[in-house]
């Protein structure tokens, strides 16, 4: 037997239409959201990018077959995500957003569930998930067993009703595009401000046009600039209990499974990224003598360099891969390789794209060239989507802690703890 990562002919030609998708589409966002000051502008202009890619089937394929889409595998999303990140990372994060907020109700939803909110995400229309997770305090602790810290976005049942209250910032497209919420939003609450998150942290769908949602504000960020960031208040905000995915402490398992999701996809967004600046800098190795007798690259220190950005290139690719592959061998309950991805990835995507800017010199940190702007890209994912050195780093370590932790099991297939 061997291990092959040989992609067949339809993973290759998935990755080929990625590849033609981002090229002759997406190499207009930057063009489109340039002439806007303001974040929920440039969120704005990228409607059209996403509305294609809902015609291209990238949002039908976080919906499983049977309520109108065609699920890819989380192999077939890092895939895709690679060749779209490398030109675009704004209409990639929109999609990632509604992939989060679609994940609840995918996997742990009930059947009516599934019925009443997924058919509608598969139609032509560019709608928007997303979940609200980050408290204004901070997300890392959500897990504390402390009742009085952590997630303080309330969820009182009241007879067959729900009303939430709180208040949340980087919900992923949670504004919509016209600043009149995304579509559906998967909050994540407590239903009991006594109890700790393993028995009251719960997961509650509302829906676009609910009273009491209010987008209050947007944050601004140095990359990603067309990605949302809005604060989003919820008060009393009423919804049917039949809104709950699963019940009261299952809020646990969802959020920590939809964020093990992410991992590889992020990983790939990075390995994107990266090649992004790769190619820039290489082709200036190639061609630019810099007032010298012979171009850069005949030179071992630029050589050199560029050796060392493409074998991290290299290997961030296949560690996102093999994380994926390893998510789907293992139903989605991988948490070890998937974490070490995503913290593999994000700070390797900062060391290669400051490798590119240090090879390319002083004309990197302008507008001159893209790197400078690929480098406020990457420096978000070290920090976001659970930041490594506060949730990603902390799964790790209670890993280690477990009695029945198996370093070897990650390599082999196998699930690294009992749990």
């Amino acid at each position: 037997m061997t291990l092959d990562f040989t992609l067949d002919d339809a993973q290759l030609g998935l990755r080929e239409q990625a590849r033609q998708f981002a090229d002759s589409v997406l190499s207009g966002v930057e063009a489109a959201i340039a002439p806007f000051p303001e974040p929920a502008q440039r969120f704005s202009a990228i409607e059209p990018f996403y509305r294609q890619m809902v015609d291209a089937g990238f949002v039908k394929a976080l919906v499983p077959a049977e309520y109108g889409g065609g699920r890819f595998t989380s192999l077939q999303f890092v895939l895709a995500v690679e060749e779209i990140a490398r030109v675009d990372v704004n209409v990639a994060s929109a999609i990632l957003g509604t992939g989060l907020g679609l994940y609840p109700i995918v996997h742990f939803g009930t059947e009516e569930q599934k019925q009443r909110w997924l058919p509608a995400f598969c139609g032509s229309e560019p709608k928007l998930a997303a979940i609200a997770y980050t408290e204004v305090t901070g997300g890392a602790n959500y897990d504390s067993p402390d009742p009085k810290v952590g997630i303080q976005t309330f969820a009182r049942i009241e007879g067959d009703e729900i009303v939430l209250n709180g208040a949340k910032h980087y919900t992923t497209n949670g504004s919509g595009w016209d600043g009149g919420g995304a579509d559906l939003i998967s909050v994540v609450c407590r239903t009991d401000p006594a109890l700790p998150p393993q028995e009251s942290l719960a997961v509650v769908m509302v829906e676009r046009g609910t009273p009491g949602v209010e987008i209050t504000g947007m944050l601004d960020t140095i990359g990603h600039r067309a990605a949302n960031s809005p604060r989003v208040e919820f008060r009393d905000v009423r919804v049917p209990i039949a809104n709950m995915i699963g019940g009261p402490g299952d809020g646990m398992e969802i959020v920590k499974s939809a964020f093990t999701w992410t991992c590889a996809p992020i990983g790939a967004a990075c390995v994107g990224r990266m090649r992004a600046a790769f190619d820039y800098a290489y082709e200036f190795a190639r061609t630019d003598n810099r007032s010298g007798p012979h171009p850069a690259i005949e030179y071992q220190n630029a050589g050199y360099m560029l050796a060392d950005i493409k074998i991290r290139i290299e290997a961030t690719r296949y560690l996102a891969w093999k994380a994926a592959d390893h998510f789907d061998r293992t139903g989605g309950k991988d948490r070890e390789l998937a974490n070490i991805t995503k913290i593999y990835a994000s700070e390797r995507s900062v060391d290669v794209v400051y490798d590119a800017m240090r090879l390319v010199g002083v004309d990197a940190y302008t507008t001159e060239t893209p790197i400078a702007g690929i480098m406020q890209d990457v420096l978000c994912f070290p920090v976001y989507d659970g930041g490594n050195m506060g949730v990603r780093g902390r799964h790790l370590h209670e890993m280690l802690m477990e009695p029945s932790y198996d370093p070897l099991a990650s390599a082999e297939n196998r699930l690294a703890t009992g749990t």
